[in-house]
């Protein structure tokens, strides 16, 4: 397909919208995540506009007026991804108790901190609790173990943002931060990533991040650990900025700027991710992303696209997979983690059924 041709088969609204931007954004790790916590309190001012939602509006409601085929595509792509439709889970095994499995969003949005039916009953009941990374406890000991290793948040050899990004690029990211009222030289010798996870957020959610709020997976672990339940994470912090760090430089730099050049359209980015989740049907987030951004026939961006899973989403699955295990052969736990690593025929829910689980959804 010419240039010319794919242009105009792009959904109007999203032509100018990059991919790799897109991915970032939905998949960032809960390192990162947390991460947000301390920086934004330093850089980013807290905003009035931090009530339920940010704003933001569907876009595949938009899609299904504007282009109906695109529309059918992300149906059929999102109903063909196992395990799909479903964020909560049954786990169980003969002769073991019960445990549960819900997929979360690593958001403070107040629709999201509602649990579905029945989950905040198991969460309540169960005697350990399962999160991505247990060192979301102690803000003060996560950061402490994320300094001890620079090289995954800051660039080496005196570079800059700045030095690593084309004149036109760097001037994009100056105005960008500024809009967002960080200066470009308290984030200058960042790694890419870690400026993305600042400016991948909507203005709401770092407010409500910087007023103390707690995103899903933070709530659940402290409250568990206030009650003197166990909480056991399956990765270390630094093991998930390793996983960023391990995808190509190029990647990095290509998400930042397409991230900024979002802008407010990232409010509708994450209201789209939003709306999935609270359908239950996390399955065709991916599904979504591909749809909504330019056609996937760029050799490029397919390969951004398999890396990117592959190394944040897939590699990941297996490590929870082997570290769950023998935490759920004790029965009556509760693990949470994204919902990104439920679904598929690599998800943690294929991989725990092949360890001799039985999962079944909760509607």
């Amino acid at each position: 397909m010419t240039t010319a041709s794919r242009e105009r088969h792009r959904h109007p609204l999203l032509s100018k919208l990059g991919t790799a931007g897109f991915w970032a954004a939905a998949a960032l790790p809960l390192a990162l995540a947390m991460l947000l916590l301390a920086t934004l309190a330093q850089l980013s001012p807290a905003r009035a506009d931090d009530d339920a939602t940010c704003g933001g509006k569907n876009l595949l409601t938009e899609l299904e007026k504007s282009d109906p085929a695109k529309y059918a595509k992300f149906l059929s792509d999102g109903d063909k991804v196992e395990n799909g439709h479903s964020i909560f889970w049954k786990i169980e095994k003969p002769g073991v108790k019960t445990s549960w499995l819900l997929g979360t969003m690593h958001v403070t949005d107040p629709r999201v901190l509602v649990m579905p039916k029945g989950a905040a009953e198991a969460d309540a009941k169960a005697d350990t609790i399962i999160v991505e990374s247990d060192e979301i406890l102690d803000e003060n000991k996560a950061t402490a173990a994320i300094l001890s290793r620079p090289e995954l948040t800051m660039l080496a050899n005196g570079a800059t943002i700045s030095s690593l990004l084309p004149a036109a690029d760097a001037s994009k990211l100056e105005a960008g931060l500024a809009k967002r009222g960080i200066p470009l030289g308290a984030v200058s010798r960042m790694q890419p990533w870690m400026i993305s996870s600042v400016v991948a957020s909507p203005a709401c959610e770092l407010a409500r991040k910087a007023k103390g709020a707690k995103f899903l997976d933070q709530k659940i672990a402290t409250e568990a650990a206030a009650a003197g339940k166990q909480v056991k994470g399956l990765e270390t912090l630094v093991e998930q900025l390793q996983a960023m760090a391990d995808l190509p430089a190029a990647f990095h730099l290509k998400s930042l700027i397409e991230t900024l050049e979002l802008g407010d359209k990232m409010n509708d980015v994450v209201e789209t991710m939003t709306d999935l989740y609270l359908s239950g049907n996390v399955g065709a987030t991916m599904a979504m992303l591909k749809v909504v951004t330019p056609d996937g026939d760029d050799a490029d961006s397919d390969s951004d696209y398999a890396s990117f899973e592959q190394r944040i989403i897939l590699d990941r699955n297996k490590v929870m997979a082997e570290r769950a295990a023998p935490i759920l052969a004790n029965g009556n736990v509760f693990m949470a983690v994204g919902a990104l690593h439920l679904s598929g025929n690599q998800g943690l829910v294929e991989l725990l059924r092949s360890q001799g689980f039985t999962l079944t959804a909760v509607d």
